[in-house]
């Protein structure tokens, strides 16, 4: 195999992930201002640049959902939010959480029971920092929200422990 043969071949073995991931869909379920269910359906992922996530995102916030960073306690939006409404990721607008389901856990971040759809999140193992936890991300941007533990509140026993610059809120409509 010649040279030229090698390298475009590791060209295209490179950058074949990103083109497989920017085709993909995933299935989100779609909620209106009032947090009623508008079904589920396919829709494409979205995949941006590094570039294009930075001009949108906030310099920490693009740390949390785009590096796993994580914001200081007590010092991120929403943490002591009291209002009605639903909360949706800051990259994609897609809907995480119901007011409803948020409670006051004393971490210093928004804490919630539940999602408000498991379809709009995606969980996974967090092994950083020498510790287990479960990471949380939103399923159409794989923006990174946060960590799962199961020292939460009846009915669910699990808190959703969200960054709040991961989250855009708006009250409910």
């Amino acid at each position: 195999m010649n040279r030229r043969v090698l390298m475009s071949s590791a060209a295209a073995f490179v950058f074949l992930p990103w083109r497989a991931r920017a085709a993909e869909s995933v299935d989100i379920e779609a909620f209106d201002a009032a947090g009623k269910s508008l079904g589920v359906s396919r829709v494409a992922k979205v995949v941006k640049t590094d570039a294009e996530w930075r001009a949108q995102l906030s310099a920490l916030a693009y740390d949390v959902t785009r590096q796993d960073g994580t914001e200081r306690a007590f010092t991120g939006p929403y943490w002591d939010a009291h209002d009605d409404g639903l909360f949706r990721c800051v990259g994609c607008d897609t809907a995480l959480f119901d007011s409803k389901t948020k409670y006051d856990s004393g971490t210093g971040w928004p804490s919630f029971y539940a999602p408000i759809s498991k379809a709009n999140v995606v969980e996974h193992a967090d092994t950083s920092f020498g510790m287990r936890r479960v990471a949380v991300s939103c399923a159409r941007c794989d923006a990174h929200l946060g960590h799962v533990f199961t020292d939460g509140p009846k009915p669910t026993g699990l808190r959703y422990c969200m960054d709040g610059v991961a989250l855009r809120f708006v009250p409910r409509g």
